[in-house]
């Protein structure tokens, strides 16, 4: 079994705490990656950046409050973190 399908098993058989922990804990993400693109300026590339993490996490929370099928809401989950991640990573090694 993958480490994916094994996670995701995880969270489908916890559903209900694994998509409220993912609210605060993506949407916690979210902002810390949006405080590190904002600490680089405000220009063109910042603001797509910006547009981008914050449209992840939207996606993410608007799928938990839709009640779209946990498949989607745990891949949209992991896209959020995934990006979120990857933009922090990105804007702490240009500083």
């Amino acid at each position: 079994m993958t480490l994916y399908q094994t996670t995701f098993d995880i969270f489908n058989r916890n559903y209900m705490g694994s998509a409220a922990m993912a609210v605060i804990g993506q949407s916690c993400l979210g902002g810390a990656a949006a405080m590190y693109v904002l600490a680089n300026g405000t220009s063109i590339p910042q603001m797509i950046q910006l547009g981008i993490i914050v449209l992840a996490c939207v996606f993410a929370n608007t799928s938990i409050l839709a009640q779209m099928k946990h498949k989607v809401v745990f891949n949209l989950i992991m896209l959020s973190t995934f990006l979120s991640l990857f933009f922090i990573l990105l804007n702490s090694l240009i500083l």
